[in-house]
């Protein structure tokens, strides 16, 4: 008898999400062991982590697996443009209606979600169980987190040169590939000696990555209470966010499934560009609040839209991923039995 909650393990809903809420919780009962940099910062250790996070993420990434991924160039084509120019024009006309409010930063904090790349290790979880290109999977993932280095600090530059001063994009994306693009360089170029070992141990790299997040999350929410900046938010508010977040997952997710008719893709390229497409990463959200917003005690607010975002992506997806699954059995079984 499988043990309870170990289907959902499979998806990431196990004690990540909830970790993600107690330390929610943790940063609003105790906002300044998050703040002080005595003894030790956890904000600076929370930095060095997330290269640690992409070294990793390099040395698991196989240069083999990438060229094979190349050939469905349409299909990475529409995947990047949904990821990347679809979401943000999505989420872009709704600013006038906020622009002056106090919710102006939920709206900022949503565009920078559609601004973000797609997720890796749950876009091809997903693909992998709905039956699509694994190897297109693979591909899209890791290169939109690539690409998403320099086109995410671009879209809110849009926002952010208006609003500040010491926004500068150049030395925002000096700052994202120096702690984002070397290590994952360098982790591929490690490959060939460490590859085994990262994927061997891919389950204890994945805790890590979670611990990193975990800590990021939690020291940009305590920089928000500390600084009393969810004051005048209500549950109602948060609740349509989390509404809205499942419309735009839905919107998107059905856009992509039309565009990949009209396209005539087959059905695994169908079921990568749907997955890959519509999801959006945690971990590139958190790993970049820290250099794009200069304001600390903002992030926490700005990154609400994304863990919400994220929660219900992976719900969904996971949802609609074992659908598939069971209609591609079920019409095997069929062609099969005649």
């Amino acid at each position: 008898m499988p043990r309870p909650g170990a289907k959902a393990s499979r998806f990431g809903l196990d004690w990540f999400l909830l970790a993600l809420i107690l330390v929610i919780v943790l940063a609003y009962l105790w906002p300044q062991l998050g703040v002080d940099r005595e003894p030790v910062s956890l904000g600076d250790l929370a930095a060095y982590g997330v290269s640690v996070i992409f070294f990793f993420y390099g040395l698991r990434l196989s240069p083999e697996k990438l060229r094979i991924g190349l050939s469905s160039w349409r299909l990475h084509i529409v995947v990047q443009l949904c990821t990347f120019i679809l979401f943000p024009l999505l989420v872009l006309p709704f600013h006038t209606l906020f622009e002056g409010s106090r919710n102006e930063l939920l709206w900022l904090g949503t565009f920078y979600l559609a601004a973000l790349p797609s997720t890796v290790s749950s876009s091809v979880v997903m693909v992998s169980i709905a039956g699509g290109n694994i190897p297109a999977a693979i591909f899209n993932a890791s290169i939109s987190s690539l690409i998403g280095i320099f086109i995410t600090p671009l879209w809110m530059g849009l926002f952010l040169q208006a609003s500040t001063e010491s926004f500068d994009i150049w030395s925002i994306m000096g700052k994202l590939v120096l702690q984002v693009l070397l290590p994952v360089i360098l982790g591929v170029v490690l490959h060939r000696f460490w590859g085994n070992f990262a994927e061997n141990n891919k389950s204890k790299m994945r805790l890590f990555d979670q611990v990193i997040i975990l800590l990021i999350v939690y020291t940009s929410f305590c920089e928000s209470f500390a600084r009393d900046m969810f004051s005048g938010y209500s549950i109602s508010t948060l609740l349509i966010l989390g509404v809205t977040m499942l419309a735009l997952f839905f919107l998107v997710y059905g856009l992509i499934y039309f565009l990949s008719k009209l396209l005539g893709f087959n059905r695994d390229d169908s079921v990568t560009a749907i997955f890959c497409g519509s999801k959006k990463s945690l971990v590139h959200g958190t790993v970049m609040s820290k250099v794009l917003f200069p304001d600390a005690n903002v992030v926490g607010i700005i990154l609400l839209p994304i863990m919400i975002y994220h929660a219900l992506q992976l719900l969904a997806a996971s949802i609609i991923s074992q659908q598939m699954a069971r209609k591609d059995e079920e019409k095997s079984v069929s062609v099969n039995a005649r």
